[in-house]
Order: C-alpha cells, then structure tokens, then sequence
C-alpha cells in the first residue's frame, strides 16, 4: 500500500517477521483501485484483534488518503448485499417500492399517517381499541396526536414474545449470570401491579423509582406503568438534594429504591438519600443479604410488598395519558420534567426496529440507568421488538463489563464514548472473544473517531451506530443506517419519521448549524409539567423557508457529502458530561459558592481530535488559594451535591469573565480561548 513501508508496521508494535509478511499481503492488494472494497479486504482477511491497533489506524489512514485530502468520507464497514437485504429499512423499501434510506425517510415525514399506521403492524402494537388516526393534526403540527382515539396500555405491547423466550440476562459483580423468562418477567410485572392496586394507589398515581437496572428495577417500572400509575424515574447516581427537586416537582405518592448498590464488591448508600422524605413510604429492595439499613415506620421489605396475584391485567387509557416522568437539564439551571404517553415508547421501539435493526434474536445490552431516557428506551426497544435485554451490575468502564458482553453473548451493545476512551486507555477488551456482537451503538456525547475505529476493529470490524436525540423526543433525530456505510464518529441518517434543518446565525439555511425540529413526530413531547411548553421550544422561532413550524433543540450539526453528518456539540448553555446532560447554570450555582471564588463560568469542551465533551472551569478569585486545592474543593463538591460522575478536566483563573452589554456571560468566548490554547 502507498505510504506504507515495513519500517512504519515495526514502529506500530509488529516483530520483524510479521511487518515483512503483512507489507507483503498489502503489496498483494495495492492494486485494487477502489478504496471501501479494499479496505474491507484488509479487514476481512489481514487485521484482528490481536494485530496492534496502531496498525489499524496506520492502514485505514494511508488506505484513505485520497479520500481524506477530497475531505470524503471514509467507511470502516460496509454492509454486503445481504446485510443490507436483511434489514427492516430495506424491507420497508422494497413494500413501497423505494430505492434507498434517503427516500424511505422523505416517505416517512411526508406520509405521518401511513407510517404511524404500517409501524403500529410492523410492531404489532397492541390496543382494546383501534386508533381512528395514525397521526391528527387537527389542532396544529406542535400538539399532534399519535393513534388518537385509540385505548392501550403499552405494557401489554411488551409482552407479544413467548413465555418461555428470553426476556432478560443478568450479571453479578462476578459475571454469574440470572435468567429471566418473557413468562416469568409478566408475572414479577403482574405481582408489583396488583400490589400497587393491593396498596390503595389509583390509575394517575406518580409512583418513584430508585434502582440500578435489575430483574426488579425492570419488572417495576412495567409493573407501575401497566397498574395505570406514572414512573418519577430518579437516577440512582443522584445526591439527595438533586433527589428531592425531583420529589418536589412531581409528589410521588411512594418510592421502589434499594437499601444499598453495590460495586465492585463495596456498598454505596442509597436509601439514606431519601431519609428526609418521610411523607413517602419506600418500597425497599435489599441489594445483599446485610440487613443493617433499617426501614422507617411505612416502609415496606420488596418482598411483602408484591402481590400473590401474578395475572397481569393492564389498565388501559387514552395514548396521550403519562406513564413516565423524566428529567432533562434545560439552561436555567432547574430540570425540566418531561411526561412521557403511552406513544412515546413506540418511538423508541421504532428507532431501534429500523436504526438498530434490532430482532427478536438479539441481546441487547446499554449500560444505563431508568433516571435517564435511555434506561425507558432500552426497556421498550427489546421488549417491544421481542429481544432479550443484557443487564450488568458491573462498572460499565471496567474489564468485568466487557467480560459480560463475551459471556452474555451479547449481540447489541450501545454505550458513551467516554466508555469507550476508558476501555482503550486500559485495554480491557484484550483477549475477549466479541465474535456475538453485530453492532455497536453510541449516544450521549459527541464521538472521537479514533476511539470508534478501535471500538469497530474489536469485533472483527463490526458497525457503531451513532445515535442522538433528547429526553423531550422519545429517542433520536438523527442516527446511522445499516444500508448504508459506517464511518467512525459520523451519522449516516436522519432518524426514520423525523424531519429537521440545519439555520445559521442568520437563519438561513445552512450545510452547518443549529439543529430545528420539524414537527410533528411520534415521541416528541407536547408539555412540560413545570414550564410552559411552547416557550421552551417555539417561542420567538421564525417559521422555515416554506414557512413550516420550526421547534428548537440545541445541537449543534454539520452535513457532509455523501449524506454523513458530524456533531458538534450543543449550542446553548447545556452539556453533555459522560452521556448526562446538565446545565452550566447548575454547575455554577453551586461552585459559585466556594469561599475563594467571586465569580466562575462552566464550560465544555472538545478534547484535540473531537470526543467526548470535558467540564472546564473558569474562576474568578478573591482570596488567595492554588488552582489544584480548589479543583479538588469543586470536585467533591459536584460528587457530594450534584453527581459523582460529572468529573473537571480543568480550572482556569481568569481576571473577569467575558459579558456582552446585557451582562450575559460569553461561554463561547471562554470555549474559543480554551481551545485554542490546546
């Protein structure tokens, strides 16, 4: 291959022979003129896991060159013929006669009604009463109505698989895994149902829950929905303060939580964060045998709490009645509760039946949490397309959760790109058999592509599907296609019935800029329960050029040719640390109130070569003290009160923060320095 020498492969980490023997199998491919194909040549038969990846990154850099200097895009995988035959996406096409994904899309967001309708059949979504509309408009494209007139309970749509199929895989700290059949998840479902009814709570009921993804995390969160009550999904990672806005805003009328989660062998509290919240009783799973945490007076053991009935009986409802309520940072620095229907669901099961392709064969495993969206997705999308669920109580960034994707089998597995640095920085994957997995799927943060070519060179070069979207959308806008080649760190698609443009600063548009919504779209949300709706989203937004509502979202998008598209991040004040979006408000009321400092800013930025976004704080001081105390000062600070998982790559003194004439701090400004300085 041109560029490549023997002298280059030995410096990647291969022994003399081996650089000798490869440079000759390249030399035997260097005639083949087009570079996709030849690159999947060399995958297929020259590179493996156990080939340095240096290597790999050297070859598809040189393999690509001419690619690279035309600013082309490069694929890493191609589907074959077969691949792409085989895909929901190309059977939808083939029914309506179109050619490709591009056209598929244009059908979906110009035929709202067909589409609804062929994806409630192609689900086989289960209703008492068939829906009059697939999708009424009737009171504008911004309060759509999806399946209106129709009456369902959601959950019974995630019980269409046989009772003795798979539902769920479970591991341990030690990866000794549980099984959970589709018959026996109904029953545990049905048992924590008929309890709430048993309990004395009502359809319309809020109900929280506080658990890491288990068996009974699953089975209640169904259990509340099926009983006709709503979930308060509250992240476990939470602290207590951040725990009780959330109690605050919607007055659950009881709580599923854990008395402890264990990881890696250790105990982290749990219950304790809810102790001041004595006018909600808990209903307290124990996570090991140790029983020191004690109940206060109204709680109650899981176990006394389930029902001995386990026949599920759904309470069906109106689509647009709530079933769960989530939690997204908007830029004021308070979270935004966000209702999701009875329709919602059907997004996600929808965007991961044609962007995912998932099967009723697939396992799919998403380290996540029910406090965030992607713990409801990951539920509907396997059970409502029938495939079994991967769960692991292991730390997501260590090698006993890419020991489980081996041994669970897993065929599916979506992640953050901050998971995927720390399995490269340690190599955790070594050795691991991933041969099961079809593909990878990436969402929450903006994607390095190094770390993606790396995570695709790990399974004999499977596909990552990049996935991005919103708590306030069900799932995504924008996402990838298995029709289509996958290149690191880009989208190939807009997401299958959802329409959107790229406006400049002008608002026009533009090949680069702000991510605006086209409703209407399945998921995406119609209220707020604490603000007004309308003002969040479409207040002061100027219609599109054929003069269409527009819905702002905040990502910042740039198309590509070839129809490939690179996120850059947000474009208003919130951020995205480790998959977890958060305002810069929120950071800086809090760290605002360290003794040393009068005033601060929060900011994220990109790491050199593009990645996961990394918390930057600039300071203003006004009492002597070292950078490197107060860094650590701020970072226990966010553990203790906000969230452990936010983690500060940096502290920067500053003598005054950058203002327009309205006194607004320039964020963007503090970005721009930064990242120059890099």
């Amino acid at each position: 291959m041109i560029g490549v020498t023997v002298e280059h492969l030995i410096a990647c980490g291969l022994a003399r022979a081996e650089a000798d023997e490869l440079y000759a199998q390249l030399h035997a491919l260097a005639t083949v003129p087009d570079e996709a194909l030849r690159w999947q040549m060399i995958t297929g038969r020259l590179l493996t896991p156990a080939v340095p990846f240096a290597v790999h990154e050297l070859l598809y850099q040189q393999n690509y060159a001419r690619h690279r200097q035309q600013n082309l895009a490069c694929p890493a995988w191609k589907p074959s013929m077969d691949e792409a035959a085989a895909t929901h996406i190309a059977q939808w096409s083939s029914d309506l006669g179109l050619s490709c994904y591009e056209e598929l899309h244009t059908w979906s967001v110009t035929h709202q009604e067909e589409f609804a309708n062929r994806l409630a059949r192609s689900l086989s979504l289960r209703f008492q009463h068939p829906p009059t509309h697939g999708c009424d408009v009737s009171a504008g494209v911004e309060n759509a109505r999806w399946y209106s007139q129709a009456s369902l309970n959601i959950v019974e749509s995630c019980f269409q698989a046989d009772d003795d199929a798979l539902a769920i895989i479970a591991g341990d700290d030690q990866n000794q895994l549980e099984f959970l059949t589709y018959g026996q998840l109904k029953a545990l479902t049905a048992r924590v149902a008929n309890g709430l009814a048993e309990y004395g709570l009502a359809p319309g009921d809020r109900v929280a829950i506080c658990m890491p993804m288990t068996f009974e995390a699953v089975a209640a969160f169904l259990g509340i929905v099926a009983a006709g009550c709503v979930v308060v999904t509250i992240a476990d990672s939470f602290s207590a303060n951040e725990m009780a806005v959330r109690f605050e805003l919607t007055q659950p009328k009881c709580i599923f939580i854990q008395d402890e989660t264990i990881r890696n062998g250790k105990s982290h509290p749990l219950f304790n964060k809810i102790a001041d919240q004595k006018q909600m009783p808990a209903v307290v799973l124990r996570a090991s045998p140790n029983r020191h945490v004690q109940l206060r007076s109204g709680d109650l053991e899981w176990e006394n709490f389930l029902s001995q009935n386990n026949v599920l009986n759904c309470v069906y409802a109106s689509p647009e009645n709530e079933t769960t309520i989530l939690f997204s940072s908007g830029t004021t620095g308070h979270p935004k509760a966000i209702p999701w229907d009875h329709t919602t669901p059907i997004k996600c099961a929808s965007d991961a039946y044609f962007h995912q392709d998932i099967h009723a064969t697939d396992r799919l495993c998403w380290p996540t949490n029910l406090g965030w969206m992607m713990g409801p997705w990951l539920v509907y999308s396997a059970l409502i397309n029938q495939a079994t669920l991967a769960l692991s109580s292991s730390i997501p960034t260590g090698r006993k959760f890419c020991e489980f994707v081996e041994q669970a089998a897993v065929s599916v597995l979506g992640l953050v790109p901050s998971i995927v640095s720390e399995w490269r920085k340690h190599n955790h994957t070594a050795n691991l058999d991933w041969s099961s997995l079809r593909l990878f799927s990436s969402t929450g943060e903006c994607s390095n592509p190094s770390d993606m070519l790396w995570l695709m060179s790990r399974a004999g070069y499977r596909p990552v599907i990049e996935y991005c979207g919103g708590t306030e959308l069900g799932g995504g806008y924008i996402a990838g296609a298995l029709t289509k080649a996958a290149v690191p760190g880009l989208f190939s698609a807009k997401a299958m019935g959802v329409s959107w443009m790229l406006m400049n600063d002008e608002f026009q548009p533009s090949s680069k800029g702000e991510v605006f919504l086209e409703p209407p779209a399945i998921g995406m949300s119609t209220r707020l329960l604490n603000r007004d709706h309308h003002d969040a989203y479409y207040s002061e937004i100027p219609p599109g050029p054929q003069q269409q509502v527009l819905r702002r979202h905040g990502d910042q998008i740039e198309e590509l040719p070839g129809g490939y598209y690179r996120a850059h991040g947000r474009i208003d004040d919130a951020m995205n640390l480790g998959g977890i979006k958060v305002s810069c408000v929120q950071i800086e009321e809090l760290l605002v109130q360290h003794a040393a400092v009068r005033e601060l800013a929060a900011i994220s930025v990109p790491p050199p070569g593009g990645g996961p976004e990394q918390l930057v704080i600039y300071v203003v001081l006004q009492a002597d003290m070292s950078l490197a105390d107060l860094h650590f000062d701020m970072q226990q600070t966010i553990k203790n009160c906000l969230n452990p998982l936010f983690k500060i790559a940096a502290v920067e003194a500053i003598e005054k923060l950058p203002r327009t004439a309205s006194n607004k701090v320039l964020r963007r400004n503090l970005r721009n320095e930064y990242i120059s300085a890099l």
